[in-house]
């Protein structure tokens, strides 16, 4: 079965094909069409400004999706089986190109549809290649927009046990960034600047200082409450305090993004362990754009045997959404061209 993924929640224009089968997802093809350089100016994305180059972007990139898959494209309605693409949660007049574009392809082609929540991507692209996922599973989900623990019992089968209270993770990397005067996106900025600390961030606050008088502490947001809930504004909050008190900061950045990193670390992995033993679930997986740091992925999978998905399909990308929509797919879980509609605050469920 061939699926054609289609992406634009934010600020990627992404399309994909994939061919599905009963023991493997193989990507023919996963093209993304970044806009960071255009909105780094911004310090984030403009939501007009993506919309317009989504709108230039979206028919090259879907063009360019299917040479590479090697489908012409007077045969792509007798190749594709079916046009899965992102209808939320994201940006709505982002999510509008690429929705509106999977509809006239749908029409044009007769092919059927299928609707995906960008979560649901994010925790399949745990599933393309050769999928090891045994059910009851665990997902922390963790990207810009989203941090959260999910259960799922079966394919399309979803529970949020815990979500973040007000800050996502990649949310507060990017304000944390913003603050150290380092740029967008803060992610990737901090990581690389945590690999330069001469002083390493400490793993446990009980040894914190005691370890290295020099380190810097910040505190672990509910990493010891009763529940599965994150928040990470109050970390962002303590590290603008500490850069007030501290009038040699600009020498120590290294430092504080060791730190920033780590304490962001500890209570995401602290979470997921606590509720992998709680609901005794037979896999634990990884997905979302923060999924690409690789010290959270080194000191998780240091933790507990869990999965994570290939680098390139950890940020936003279209093959996620063709892996979600294989399998709904196969349960023939279409939607008509004409009622498919975009949802910028979709919940997973």
């Amino acid at each position: 079965m061939y699926i054609l993924g289609i992406e634009t929640s934010c600020d990627e224009t992404a399309a994909a094909i994939i061919e599905g089968g009963e023991k493997e997802i193989k990507v023919l093809s996963n093209v993304i069409s970044s806009q960071i350089e255009i909105h780094k100016k911004y310090g984030g994305v403009v939501p007009e400004v993506a919309a317009r180059e989504h709108v230039l972007n979206i028919l090259p990139v879907v063009n360019e999706a299917l040479e590479k898959a090697g489908i012409k494209r007077q045969e792509a309605a007798e190749k594709i089986d079916a046009i899965a693409v992102t209808v939320g949660p994201g940006l709505i007049t982002s999510l509008i190109v690429g929705v509106e574009t999977a509809k006239v392809l749908s029409s044009v082609w007769k092919v059927p549809l299928v609707a995906i929540n960008h979560i649901e991507g994010h925790i399949y692209a745990n599933f393309i290649g050769e999928p090891r996922v045994k059910f009851p599973a665990l997902i922390l989900t963790v990207s810009g927009g989203h941090t959260m623990l999910v259960l799922m019992a079966g394919h399309g089968k979803y529970k949020i046990i815990g979500e973040t209270r007000d800050d996502a993770a990649g949310e507060a990397f990017d304000k944390a960034a913003k603050l150290l005067g380092l740029g967008y996106p803060g992610g990737p900025l901090i990581s690389a600047k945590a690999a330069k600390s001469e002083i390493p961030a400490c793993q446990s606050l009980a040894l914190a200082g005691r370890q290295n008088p020099k380190s810097i502490i910040l505190p672990r947001p509910m990493i010891n409450s009763n529940d599965y809930d994150f928040s990470f504004s109050g970390l962002k909050t303590a590290l603008l305090y500490k850069l007030k008190k501290d009038k040699s900061w600009k020498k120590r950045i290294p430092e504080y993004c060791a730190e920033f990193q780590q304490a962001v670390i500890d209570v995401l992995i602290s979470k997921t362990v606590k509720a992998s033993r709680d609901f005794k679930v037979k896999t634990i997986m990884l997905a979302g754009g923060v999924a690409a740091n690789q010290e959270l992925r080194r000191q998780i999978q240091e933790k507990i045997e869990i999965l994570v998905p290939d680098l390139k399909y950890t940020t936003d990308n279209a093959a996620m959404i063709a892996s979600a929509g294989y399998f709904r797919a196969l349960k023939k879980d279409f939607i008509p061209w004409q009622k498919i509609k975009v949802d910028p605050n979709l919940e997973l469920r």
